[in-house]
């Protein structure tokens, strides 16, 4: 069979650093090809020069044998070659159908758009992944699981040979994983080439054929994942075995950190009750969209629940709380909030390390107190949690996934919070700083910390936390402790079994 595209010996340097070094990849018809590697491992770089975005310093292109270059993104669509990003490019204030076609948008034969093509081909396009959208709905109203698989959509809907899928599922829960994996399963039935970068191992070893591993901007090596088994390729990408990615459990808890009674998400839900102690990681398991982030939200007023007390750090609240004020209150109290987004909820990308870090060093000071520096504390988070950047003047916006996620986690590591409520901690992380991270929060809870923590990843739920409480239908419907807790039976749980 003839090689798809083949990409000899690639070289790129950014400044003294270098992104990649002589770095080969071959990819088939007709196959998956899953690329891994750490955050800054050069797995981004390399499709970028692929797609068009960057052009290599050294190292040639082959497509069915003929030498190929793209000055920029267009010309490789134009060759057959769609890419989907990791960092979404839709314009939120443009709607699905103007997104979609954003380029090479359709006329009428007097020269206008043509709109209603748009929206047509537009509504086709998200049916085929199972949405029902509007083609007119503003990007910025939807989720960021929509957006994403709007621009997934986008991608698939090229007439492309190869499909470069960077990160396409870690906004997306199982049922829509599957509704991808189908169609791109028939997309590989069809000849075409998929190159699939994702951190999820259950998803690598579910729809691709094979794996080349990158370290370090080098290439580590090129395998048939038939050949492979997660511990060996955690072991290939890392250095060590997937036993050694989670923190040991601790074997002691104190008093109630958290105390939901009665807790009613909407009218029509049955109350629940559910604590944390104070030196726990508890778990809100469940499949998407039955209640975990709602629960999570109400305990800072970013969702209005029907009715309950919580009691935080021994604070009696009344729910629902009010909105405007939650998470500043929250923060009096010593309770942070990492959100699922940490690039448009979380973190300010345009601000420094040293000033995304400080924030909440700065809110707990008295109002009309004089300004104080922080350098020391940030120096030691920085240090304590291996923060990897140039210096803390570093834009945010300028760091990997791994290293934007432990900032915002810092930042109330930093001012020393007693308890943490926490969504997708290792979004979009690679396996090296998901480690780092596990580490952390077991760290906190070992100090006598709390954490309330959900996640789409269930393994990572059960690997991470002492207690896990599924949730179906806005309600708790069961509680067993991590230790004991296996995939099949939390998916019981979760349906209602």
């Amino acid at each position: 069979m003839q090689n798809l595209i083949e990409m000899s010996r690639i070289s790129k340097s950014f400044g003294g650093s270098h992104a990649l070094r002589e770095v080969s990849l071959t990819l088939m018809p007709g196959t998956v090809h899953a690329l891994m590697g750490e955050n800054g491992a050069g797995k981004s770089t390399l499709m970028k020069i692929l797609a068009g975005v960057h052009q290599p310093d050294s190292g040639e292109i082959f497509k069915n044998g003929h030498r190929i270059s793209f000055s920029n993104p267009r010309d490789a669509l134009e060759f057959g070659i769609s890419t989907v990003f990791q960092e979404l490019s839709l314009l939120p204030n443009m709607s699905i159908a103007e997104n979609m076609f954003l380029g090479r948008e359709p006329r009428t034969r007097f020269g206008g758009l043509d709109r209603r093509r748009m929206r047509q081909e537009t509504r086709a396009a998200l049916e085929r992944l199972g949405l029902n959208l509007d083609p007119g709905m503003l990007v910025s109203e939807l989720s960021i699981a929509q957006r994403q698989f709007v621009e997934i959509a986008h991608g698939i809907d090229a007439d492309a040979a190869i499909f470069i899928l960077d990160e396409p599922t870690a906004a997306l829960n199982a049922a829509d994983v599957e509704i991808l994996n189908r169609h791109i399963r028939d997309l590989r039935d069809q000849g075409k080439a998929i190159v699939y970068i994702s951190h999820r191992m259950d998803e690598i070893f579910n729809i691709c054929d094979t794996v080349t591993v990158l370290k370090d901007g080098r290439l580590v090596g090129t395998r048939p994942l038939s050949d492979m088994t997660p511990s060996s390729l955690i072991a290939m990408m890392v250095g060590r075995e997937l036993s050694d990615l989670f923190p040991l459990r601790s074997q002691r808890a104190g008093d109630d950190a958290i105390e939901l009674v009665n807790v009613k998400i909407d009218v029509r839900a049955k109350p629940f009750s559910l604590s944390v102690r104070k030196g726990e990681i508890v778990a809100l398991a469940g499949l998407e969209g039955q209640g975990q982030q709602k629960i999570l939200r109400s305990l800072v007023g970013e969702f209005q629940p029907f009715s309950g007390t919580a009691v935080i750090c021994g604070h009696s609240i009344r729910l629902p709380m009010r909105a405007k004020h939650g998470i500043r209150a929250m923060q009096k109290i010593a309770v942070g909030f990492v959100p699922e987004d940490r690039k448009d909820e979380g973190l300010f990308l345009g601000l420094s390390i040293e000033h995304n870090l400080s924030i909440s060093l700065h809110a707990a000071r008295k109002e009309f107190s004089i300004a104080r520096s922080y350098r020391d504390i940030i120096a030691a988070t920085m240090r304590g949690m291996n923060i990897k950047s140039s210096g803390p003047s570093a834009a945010a916006g300028s760091l990997s996934g791994g290293n934007q996620q432990k900032v915002l986690l810092g930042r109330y590591l930093a001012a020393r919070m007693d308890v943490l409520l926490i969504e997708e901690p290792t979004r979009g992380v690679d396996i090296g700083a998901k480690s780092e991270i596990y580490k952390l929060l077991r760290e906190f809870a070992d100090r006598g910390g709390a954490v309330l923590v959900l996640s789409r990843e269930t393994l990572e739920l059960i690997g991470l936390c002492d207690r896990i409480c599924v949730v179906h239908g806005n309600t708790v419907v069961a509680e067993m402790p991590a230790a004991d807790a296996t995939e099949h039976g939390i998916l019981d749980a979760a349906l209602g079994a």
